[in-house]
């Protein structure tokens, strides 16, 4: 069994950022250790305080505004000795940093260098640090490629970060993360905009690295379904604080402070239909002096009051497959050109969506899901035509879309909305969102005065659960749940009978992510919405969905209710998504011990 000898102590750090009217405390008098060979989960939802602590122990916080006031963190260095990292110079934390102590961000796209291709750039941090030839660092490299599982590691090495997929640049992320054998790895959310099935690989491959070179791992998320299956002990924040810290199977089996119980409660359950989820609310309330007022509920009451009975799920269909069909879609084909001949004719295609035939019910939402290129979104906008079909029939209330001049399509997508993954993108920086959200009411004609228009945003406003002051501010003053709140407001303004959410969800915290999904579905039930509900979360569209379309390279690999599906899937396909999806159970815990255990013997 390898030895576990201390390696990082974070000891009452105090992190604070100042602004032009006041100082923020974003780490609040924080302590833990982190042993060889031991994974620590650090969870909390955006704003907690969790990523500026990884950034403090790496030396990045940006000073202005950012400085750490007090505290120590003590690194036990292998060419150092012991070290405290907040009294390092910036030239001796670069020594360390990417040598010693390394880091993989979220977004590989924003930490790769665009023109310069992925082997030379794990290149570069090898010959950095290590006294090697260009030559020897591009074996290192090609070695390293191999390692991570990248496929064909010899084009790979000369690929730019355009040219491979998300999954794909994850690992290139991790391969010079890996270069020089750290003894600390930091991962912040490095699986969050990843399907389940390749989070999967790439934290069964994070764990397969830690044993072969004992490093202690600080992994950063929001999802503790994450943390059950890959970490030993968990630190829980809150607005800079650690709220509740121990072993894995103590935070799961027994949380005591209710904002965990939160975090647990928020997730989308496969084994159960529920009307809502449980939030953050459900646990705790804030009093106007900022102190914690727990409500006194179990996570497991808390979502046996949530149930559906199956005669409510069965009486509901009944009523749903009765109404007419809003959506009818037949042999849909969407294919794209990648390769034309001499004479300029497309010789080859991608077939994004291939022969897709399906309906969707007055009052339904319909699930699509499946992994990143399966061809789900193309699908989505090509039934609002913002992608042009190759062929097939598209028909909204009886009427073929697919006909549509382009110049008559406005007047057709006042009936039929998206939202779409990123809000920040989606809205302009400068405009207020009061005038984003009566934008589209001016386009469309909707109201006879700006007076009126304002009238109906406030209204909105304050059904996405937002304020009337907020009316007047700009997208960068919002948190990333409330930009969706103000662009599910947007999409509402136009008063639509069909809405296609595409991933909109999928970059919000589990615990804001849980509102947002409650407001759907309040919305739905208020307006009588029709969705077709987008993600590559399989827990997601089940706890949206009444039916569930599996989608798989451009074809339904399985279409149905959308419990069936997920207590009964018939593809393999299908199995692999759900059997990827961490589900957090405290027979997994259990199972993930004794494997740790085996695997150190």
């Amino acid at each position: 069994m390898l030895k576990k000898e201390l390696l990082l102590e974070i000891r009452n750090l105090v992190v604070e950022f100042k602004t032009e009217s006041e100082h923020v405390t974003a780490v609040n008098n924080i302590s833990f250790t982190l042993k060889q060979g031991e994974t620590i989960g650090i969870v909390g939802e955006s704003g907690s305080g969790k990523s500026v602590s990884a950034l403090s122990a790496m030396g990045l916080i940006p000073a202005p505004p950012g400085r750490i006031r007090s505290g120590e963190i003590i690194y036990h260095s292998k060419s150092k000795g012991t070290v405290d990292l907040t009294k390092l110079s910036a030239d001796e934390m670069r020594q360390l940093r990417g040598n010693e102590l390394a880091m993989i961000f979220q977004e590989p796209m924003t930490s790769l260098n665009p023109v310069i291709t992925c082997g030379n750039q794990v290149m570069e941090a090898i010959m950095l640090h290590q006294k090697v030839s260009k030559k020897e660092a591009h074996g290192k490299t090609l070695e390293l490629f191999k390692k991570v599982k990248l496929p064909r590691p010899e084009q790979i090495i000369d690929s730019y970060p355009h040219q491979i997929s998300g999954g794909q640049k994850q690992r290139v992320m991790i391969a010079m993360a890996m270069s020089c054998n750290p003894s600390v790895l930091i991962a912040d959310e490095p699986t969050t905009a990843l399907d389940v099935t390749v989070q999967k690989t790439i934290l069964d491959l994070m764990l397969e690295l830690q044993r072969e070179q004992n490093m202690g791992i600080l992994f950063i998320t929001h999802d503790l379904g994450v943390i059950a299956e890959l970490a030993d002990k968990v630190v829980v924040m809150y607005k800079g604080k650690i709220v509740e810290q121990g072993p894995v199977l103590d935070i799961f089996s027994n949380p005591q402070h209710p904002y965990t119980k939160g975090l647990l409660a928020c997730r989308p359950p496969l084994d159960k239909r529920l009307k809502h989820l449980p939030t953050i609310t459900d646990f705790m309330e804030t009093n106007s002096d900022g102190n914690i007022i727990e409500k006194e509920q179990t996570v497991q009451e808390a979502i046996h009051n949530a149930v559906i009975t199956t005669e409510e799920r069965e009486k509901w269909h009944a009523e749903l497959y009765e109404r007419p069909k809003i959506l009818e879609v037949k042999n849909l084909k969407t294919y794209f050109p990648i390769n034309k001949s001499f004479f300029g004719k497309a010789s080859e295609f991608v077939k994004a969506v291939d022969d897709i035939s399906f309906d969707v019910y007055e009052g339904e939402t319909l699930g699509l899901v499946g992994e990143s290129g399966c061809g789900k979104t193309t699908l989505g906008r090509t039934i609002l035509r913002l992608v042009e079909p190759t062929s097939g029939l598209i028909s909204f209330k009886k009427h073929d879309i697919t006909t549509v001049p382009q110049n008559d399509l406005r007047a057709l997508r006042a009936n039929m909305q998206i939202i779409f993954q990123d809000p920040y993108s989606s809205l302009n920086p400068q405009a207020t969102i009061g005038d984003a959200i009566m934008e589209p009411m001016k386009v469309h004609g909707l109201y006879n005065s700006d007076k009126e228009r304002k009238e109906k945003a406030m209204d909105l406003i304050k059904r996405v659960s937002l304020t009337e002051k907020q009316f007047y501010r700009y997208p960068h003053e919002f948190s990333g749940g409330q930009r969706q709140r103000v662009c599910i407001a947007r999409a509402l303004s136009l008063n639509p009978q069909f809405i296609i959410c595409d991933e909109s969800v999928s970059a919000l915290d589990v615990s804001v992510q849980a509102q947002v999904l409650n407001l759907l579905n309040d919305l739905k039930s208020e307006f009588k919405f029709t969705y077709i509900f987008i993600s590559h979360d399989l827990s997601v569209v089940k706890f949206m969905s009444d039916r569930m379309i599996v989608m798989n390279k451009g074809q339904i690999e399985e279409m149905g209710d959308a419990d069936e599906i997920c207590e009964n899937p018939q593809s393999e396909y299908t199995q692999r998504l759900i059997n990827s999806i961490p589900k957090g159970r405290l027979q997994d815990i259990l199972n993930s011990i004794d494997k740790k255990k085996e695997l150190e013997v």
